[in-house]
């Protein structure tokens, strides 16, 4: 019989730079993004087909969603890291939080 103390934790999905490119999609087609970007429909399609925006591109799509541009840039740096730990932690600090201006406030363990 397992414990309810033994059982794994189960934290959410991170929020990734392909799901900002699914609310996209929902709105316009890859081609009208494309060009409300300035970019190729090429450079979106490789960027789907990699699994990541730059964060450059996730900046400027975000704000054309009315998204806060700095959260995905940050997401979309974190998602050229290499895995470790740190990342990690980065990764569910940035994206699983609906709270985006907490994040600018000092992390509570950092406060005098």
């Amino acid at each position: 019989m397992m414990s309810i103390f033994n059982q794994p934790v189960v934290s959410p999905r991170a929020t990734t730079t392909m799901d900002l490119l699914k609310m996209a999609l929902e709105k316009d087609n890859l081609r009208v993004w494309a060009r409300k970007l300035g970019l190729s429909e090429e450079a979106l399609r490789t960027a789907r087909s990699r699994g990541r925006l730059s964060p450059v591109i996730a900046g400027a799509l975000a704000e054309d969603l009315q998204q806060d541009p700095a959260k995905w840039i940050v997401i979309a740096a974190l998602e050229t890291e290499r895995e470790s730990a740190c990342k990690t932690r980065m990764v569910q600090r940035f994206s699983a939080t609906e709270s985006w201006p907490f994040l600018r406030e000092p992390h509570a363990a950092m406060k005098p």
